[in-house]
């Protein structure tokens, strides 16, 4: 990806920034949303989180939306609660303690609803840290796995961070997003998230008879 990338470094250099220079962008009280299931951008994640305690005093009581977290969700813990409130749209197995201890919020809601929530700014973005393959000849970036909110959140999100990820599949459809559309961009390749589901059991194969 890197030889790729060259070329629209040298076209934006202000998307291509330190990380520390890119965080400034995030302020007391704003809302960030976070790519979720297999698309989540882990790194930025962990980036943002080392960047808080490096820079203690860079911003308070920013909202973390997510619809599942199934990937790194370190925002989640009590050590970064006067930077971090969760707010999930859905339950994740590592959210739900920090949730049932009440240092965690659960909004209830339809995943269909909620890009009219974005799109008519009930719920305002002022942050959207998203993960896309790299650009194409044309600049446009595919969200891969994340057709689902991301498109939306990042649409109408104040400031946008896209995590570059070669590992990230280009997908056909309304899931594109081009490079002039992004604020900041931060090349990283790690393997995306796999939701690993149970072993095959007699029961299910029973079920899937059935269905």
């Amino acid at each position: 990806m890197i030889n790729g990338i060259e070329r629209w470094k040298k076209t934006y250099p202000e998307k291509f920034i330190p990380e520390d220079q890119i965080f400034r962008h995030i302020h007391r009280g704003d809302r960030i949303f976070i790519g979720t299931g297999c698309g989540e951008p882990q790194y930025l994640v962990r980036a943002l989180t080392q960047y808080v305690q490096t820079h203690p005093t860079s911003f308070f009581d920013a909202e973390v939306l997510q619809v599942w977290t199934l990937g790194v969700a370190p925002y989640a813990d009590e050590k970064f609660k006067t930077y971090f409130r969760h707010n999930s749209f859905f339950i994740a197995s590592n959210t739900r303690e920090a949730i049932n201890k009440g240092v965690a919020d659960y909004t209830p809601v339809f995943l269909s609803h909620v890009p009219y929530l974005f799109s008519r700014g009930i719920i305002p973005i002022d942050c959207a840290l998203i993960q896309t393959s790299p650009p194409d000849d044309h600049g446009f970036m595919s969200l891969g796995v994340s057709v689902d909110i991301v498109k939306a959140a990042s649409e109408k999100a104040s400031c946008v961070i896209a995590q570059v990820n070669s590992f990230m599949p280009r997908v056909h459809g309304d899931g594109f997003i081009h490079i002039e559309d992004v604020d900041f961009i931060v090349p990283y390749d790690e393997p995306i998230l796999e939701y690993v589901s149970e072993a095959d059991t007699e029961i299910a194969q029973q079920i899937g008879k059935y269905v």
